[in-house]
């Protein structure tokens, strides 16, 4: 097709690619015009999430995010379950071998991420789910190697970052199971292209290699046009490790990290992090944006950039109502008022929001606090209590000898334990 500079014109003022541009979410494309152009219409793309665990992780929002953004501007997005792929294993971004794990844990991985994009993605609007074991499954070996294999180079494989980082370490080196999963991920781009006309793949900065060899594969197989890009892997303005905390991870299942821990998280951003990451994680746009990164320089003690991350995106994984725990707790913790709390509220603390003590009624308070390491012995905890620095459900502890009892307990079971201004420690009866 004869290029015009009108067209031109248009490809480069893509509002959809203009906005992912300035919230810093594009990495590569292929063709960035050529892409823009296509993008005019309304087109079907995909991305992939292989069943690594058994909950997807906030990395994987980033994407995520995207595919509704490409939705909400009138594409089609596809999520692709890596029923196939997690078995086999992405050696991109890895010095060693993933372990193998069994079908059926793989199979309710899948299940599980299943659930947790459809509160991100609208598959009423028109959003598709598929998963690439249903095209592999039944797959012959020699009907692979001839229909796909034929057409990868293995000169250019081995240049692929993930292959030759993996070469290089003549400790490691790599298996030709993970050197073939190029192969199933260009596979993939080449189904879904047959059947719903899918033309753009995204995904992180380390798929890169892989991608462009489905653009190939297609190009090659259906002798149509088909576009990549990749997403930048997020990390933290200070060098260290994005979605890490010393927790652990930072689940989207709310069973391995509370709502309460994830809205912590965002509202615990630095101030160096936090106006990136409203463009990457949240719909807010431009202008406020940049009202509340001015409001970072000139009241950084109100955190109102960290208090609309931790709103938005706490809204967007667990819901309103979850979002509404989350803040009551929240407030709760750190204004010093207790009686709001729901039942729900506490069993959520109980799951890993707070540390937490299983106790009977008539424990002796100093024992549990030395044993809690709320104090290096029984001694500390007797002058901290004598010292009017320990709190239950909000009243100073008077007696240094005190038991628990369960008379005044929240929902019959629940103790809020204090020390000092900062330390909270759940208290929970036995048995209940």
């Amino acid at each position: 097709m004869v290029r015009t500079p009108f067209l031109t014109e248009i490809a480069m003022s893509n509002a959809l690619l203009d906005e992912m541009s300035w919230r810093g979410l594009i990495a590569q494309s292929s063709d960035y015009d050529r892409l823009s152009e296509h993008l005019n219409e309304a087109r079907t793309l995909y991305c992939g999430f292989d069943p690594t665990a058994d909950s997807l992780h906030i990395g994987n929002l980033v994407p995520l995010l995207t595919l509704r953004r490409f939705q909400e501007a009138g594409h089609r997005p596809i999520v692709l379950l890596g029923g196939a792929t997690g078995l086999v294993g992405d050696p991109s971004g890895r010095d060693d071998e993933r372990s193998l794990n069994d079908e059926s844990i793989v199979a309710g991985w899948v299940d599980n991420i299943r659930r947790q994009t459809e509160k991100i993605i609208d598959f009423e609007g028109g959003a598709l789910i598929a998963n690439n074991l249903d095209w592999t499954s039944n797959l012959g070996v020699i009907p692979f190697l001839r229909d796909i294999g034929k057409y990868f180079s293995v000169n250019a494989m081995i240049q692929r970052d993930s292959v030759r980082t993996r070469l290089e370490r003549a400790d490691q080196g790599i298996s030709y199971t993970e050197f073939s999963y190029m192969l199933l991920q260009g596979m993939d781009y080449l189904e879904l292209a047959k059947l719903y006309q899918c033309s753009l793949q995204i995904g992180g900065s380390d798929q890169w290699g892989n991608i462009v060899s489905g653009v190939d594969l297609v190009r090659r197989h259906l002798s149509e046009e088909v576009f990549a890009m990749t997403l930048p892997l997020v990390t933290k303005a200070d060098g260290t490790k994005f979605g890490k905390t010393a927790g652990g991870s930072i689940w989207l299942d709310s069973e391995k990290t509370s709502p309460y821990s994830f809205y912590q998280f965002w509202l615990n951003a630095a101030d160096a992090d936090a106006a990136n990451y409203l463009k990457i994680f949240t719909f807010v746009g431009k202008e406020e944006i940049a009202e509340l990164e001015q409001a970072i320089v000139d009241a950084p003690e109100k955190r109102a950039a960290q208090n609309r991350l931790a709103e938005e995106v706490t809204r967007i994984v667990h819901g309103e109502e979850a979002l509404a725990s989350a803040k009551r707790i929240t407030d709760a913790l750190f204004g010093g008022e207790l009686s709001g709390l729901t039942e729900t509220d506490f069993a959520q603390l109980s799951l890993d929001g707070l540390e937490v003590s299983e106790v009977n009624p008539g424990d002796g308070l100093l024992s549990i606090m030395a044993e809690a390491k709320l104090a290096k012995s029984v001694g500390e905890a007797r002058k901290l209590v004598q010292g009017g620095g320990v709190r239950i459900n909000g009243e100073v502890v008077q007696d240094h000898q005190a038991t628990v009892s369960f008379d005044e307990a929240f929902y019959g079971r629940y103790l809020m334990l204090k020390r000092g201004k900062k330390v909270h420690h759940l208290l929970v009866k036995t048995g209940t």
